[in-house]
């Protein structure tokens, strides 16, 4: 029996580790790339680098290789590594802009750019590229980061038109607020500058969302999971919103 082989970039925590798990336990094969060592176990092997570096992400390719084998193949990569700072139009730093551009979408195309020809020589199979609802939304702190999730929505929709052919479907999941450990880093970042606690910043942004909560990484590896299998077999170039109702004209949002 063939191996089913995926590839997930920024596996090492949040979104990233949560679909390696979910991805795994279904039984798939499962290379973890990031830039820290990610928990391997059973169907999981780690390579650890950085999707700014090409070398790293050709190590990545050859581990998808090996763990394929002969009779195996790649058919799913889900680019979930990217990084997130606070800035708005007038102060926006030259270096800030370039990482946020470097991480979040030249890292997630170099990935897809390696990946392709993998896929295609598998018969076809699935991208899901992690943007951001702030893709959509771009509130006050996100001049950098929300552009970068805008353009992976629009590369994500160039792949899915071009290698719909190859039979690659390419889709977008773009989360809202998720308890991961980039999200706390924010939480903390906003407490320090309103003399509120993180938790208290994290409360007022629930209280913003139709379901009251942030999610939990475990609910978007699901979404993920959704759009690369075969029960989303005509859906691509799509961008599945999971925000919890954040976009919703609801009473008790404060903007």
């Amino acid at each position: 029996m063939s191996a089913a082989v995926a590839l997930v970039t920024g596996a090492a925590s949040g979104i990233g580790a949560a679909t390696v798990a979910r991805l795994a336990a279904e039984g798939m094969q499962v290379v973890a790339f990031d830039r820290s060592a990610a928990a391997a176990a059973g169907r999981v092997s780690v390579v650890v680098g950085d999707v700014t570096r090409q070398g790293d992400v050709d190590a990545a390719i050859a581990a998808v290789k090996g763990a394929a084998g002969p009779s195996g193949a790649l058919k799913v990569v889900v680019n979930a590594a990217g990084v997130v700072a606070a800035d708005d139009p007038e102060n926006v730093d030259d270096a800030t802009w370039e990482r946020m551009l470097a991480v979040n979408l030249t890292g997630t195309m170099r990935v897809c750019r390696a990946a392709i020809p993998l896929l295609r020589a598998a018969g076809g199979g699935a991208i899901v590229n992690v943007a951001s609802v702030a893709a959509f939304n771009s509130t006050p702190g996100s001049a950098s980061y929300a552009p970068s999730k805008a353009a992976v929505v629009a590369y994500t929709r160039n792949i899915a038109y071009v290698h719909g052919v190859d039979g690659i479907r390419a889709n977008c999941l773009c989360p809202g607020w998720t308890a991961t450990a980039m999200a706390e880093a924010e939480m903390r970042e906003a407490a320090a500058a309103s003399g509120r606690s993180a938790l208290e910043e994290q409360q007022a942004l629930a209280a913003r969302l139709a379901l009251r909560r942030f999610a939990r990484p475990e609910e978007m590896a699901a979404c993920i999971r959704f759009l690369a299998s075969d029960e989303a077999s005509f859906v691509t170039g799509a961008v599945l919103v999971a925000d919890g109702g954040g976009r919703l004209a609801t009473s008790a949002r404060g903007f």
